[in-house]
């Protein structure tokens, strides 16, 4: 069984209204820079860039 040492729960905030998108996990290894993706935002209503928050 694999082991979840490294990757860790992380929450994305929308870049234009502020709301923040549900967590997703992430692999701090691999990817140790902050996390910008396109995700659906409830208060927008629309497909928007989400980025990791602290």
């Amino acid at each position: 069984m694999a082991k979840k040492e490294n990757r860790s729960e992380v929450t994305m905030r929308c870049t234009e209204c502020g709301y923040e998108v549900r967590p997703v996990s992430k692999n701090k290894k691999n990817t140790p820079e902050r996390l910008e993706l396109n995700r659906y935002c409830k208060n927008c209503r629309k497909t928007v860039k989400v980025k990791e928050t602290k």
